[in-house]
């Protein structure tokens, strides 16, 4: 009669534990791995389109946000008080031609000069200076982004690039374009006080390097969620609505009437076109200061 080790008869058994494991396993992939490859590419999917959203750095515009949270309605109404045709630009429109736009009825401008701490506008001077050799009274804007550095910062910076001021009476006082974060969260990750705070801190700069307060570029319902509508700029700073709708509707706290207005994205020649509540006459009043 044969003897067998104990270690020779367990192979058998060991062997077909390992059979049936394998079997096991390959049933579980065969169950989990489709909704597990599933839930990738979809994460996968939405983190790319999200990337792909995401505008680049310095691309960033007066308006460009308004459609997506205030929507968009009829052009503005015919009134009895004397609105001036202008425009605004940046990087976006290129190259402008700005003939055409003069022979239209636009008498001034606004040119996207700097953003944050680390853009120029690469157009800045074709702009700047193209809308200046046809006639129009021009200005330059900031676009802010509070989340990068200060306000003194920032106002330094866009001193430095094209956003000084001169009492020639063709030059209008520098704009801070504070408005919906294109790359984020809307308000910058600032508190109410705290966007204040970095506004105040921009405006006071901008007036001592320049000795003009800064118009400010805003829409109301921005400035209402991430300022607690503070009313504080009103009797000072200019303001430059934005409402793409038949009326410039409530305004900012503060703010008994605009000085200008950006009522559309889609106008002629370059898209972004305002008005100015008040003949020529006034905005020369506004450039000499």
């Amino acid at each position: 009669m044969p003897v067998h080790r104990s270690g020779t008869a367990r192979r058998p058994h060991t062997a077909a534990a390992g059979i049936l494991l394998s079997i096991l396993s390959a049933l579980a992939l065969v169950v989990t791995l489709p909704g597990a490859a599933t839930a990738t590419a979809t994460a996968t999917a939405a983190a790319t389109t999200a990337a792909a959203k995401k505008p680049e750095p310095g691309s960033a515009h007066m308006g460009m946000g308004v459609i997506k949270h205030d929507g968009q309605g009829g052009l503005p109404r015919d009134t009895r008080v004397t609105q001036t045709e202008g425009v605004d630009v940046s990087s976006h429109q290129g190259n402008v031609n700005w003939a055409s736009l003069w022979s239209s009825g636009v008498k001034w401008a606004y040119v996207k000069a700097t953003e944050g701490n680390y853009y120029k506008n690469p157009y800045f001077g074709q702009q700047y200076n193209g809308s200046y050799n046809v006639g129009m009274i021009r200005g330059a804007y900031h676009f802010a982004t509070p989340n990068d550095s200060t306000g003194a910062n920032q106002a330094n910076y866009f001193v430095d690039n094209g956003g000084g001021w001169s009492r020639d009476g063709r030059t209008l006082p520098g704009a801070l374009d504070i408005e919906w974060n294109p790359y984020g969260a809307q308000c910058y990750g600032k508190t109410q006080s705290g966007m204040v705070a970095w506004i105040r801190d921009f405006l006071n700069t901008y007036k001592a390097r320049t000795g003009r307060d800064a118009v400010i570029y805003t829409a109301t319902s921005w400035w209402k969620t991430c300022t607690g509508n503070y009313a504080g700029f009103g009797s000072v700073n200019p303001l430059w609505i934005a409402r793409y709708n038949t009326t410039v509707g409530e305004l900012p706290a503060g703010w008994g009437v605009q000085t200008m207005w950006q009522y559309t994205s889609t106008g002629p020649i370059v898209g972004d076109h305002n008005k100015f509540n008040g003949a020529l006459d006034r905005v020369q009043a506004l450039a000499y200061g």
